[in-house]
C-alpha cells in the first residue's frame, strides 16, 4: 500500500485519496494510535512553512500517526471534515475528532499533542 513505503522514509504519511485516508484511519484505530492530521495547500505559505515542524513532531512522537492532506488533491477528505482554512490540524482518537487547531502555531500544536500523548500513555 502506498502509505506503508512512505512510513519508512518520512514518518508523515501523505494522504492521496479517500481510500488512503480510510486505510490509515482504520490502521490507527486497530493499533489504538493517536492521529494528528495536517490539512495543507501548496499555495498557502503558512501551511507550507509548517511542514518541517510537522516532520519534527512525527519523529518526536513515534507512537502517533501523522497524516498530511493537501485540500486541493483530496477534496473529499477536506469536505468530510469541514476544513475551511489552512493550515488546520486535527487530533483524532478511535476515528473521532478530539481537538482542532486552525493556524500556524507550532508551540500550541506541540503542547496539545504532548497533553494527549500523556493521557494516552497513562490510560
Amino acid at each position: 500500500m502506498e502509505g506503508q513505503d512512505q512510513w519508512q522514509r518520512t514518518r508523515v504519511v501523505k494522504i492521496e485519496s479517500m481510500e488512503s485516508w480510510n486505510f490509515n484511519l482504520t490502521k490507527a484505530i486497530q493499533q489504538d494510535s493517536l492521529i494528528v492530521v495536517h490539512f495543507t495547500a501548496s499555495w498557502c505559505m503558512p501551511s507550507v512553512a509548517m511542514n518541517p515542524f510537522f516532520e519534527e513532531l512525527a519523529l518526536t512522537y513515534p507512537d502517533v500517526l501523522f497524516l498530511t492532506v493537501d485540500v486541493d488533491e483530496v477534496k473529499e477528505v477536506a469536505a468530510k471534515l469541514e476544513i475551511k482554512a489552512m493550515p488546520t490540524f486535527l487530533v483524532m482518537k478511535n476515528g473521532n475528532l478530539i481537538d482542532k487547531l486552525v493556524g500556524a502555531n507550532p508551540e500550541e500544536i506541540r503542547k496539545r499533542i504532548g497533553a494527549y500523548t500523556e493521557t494516552v500513555h497513562v490510560a
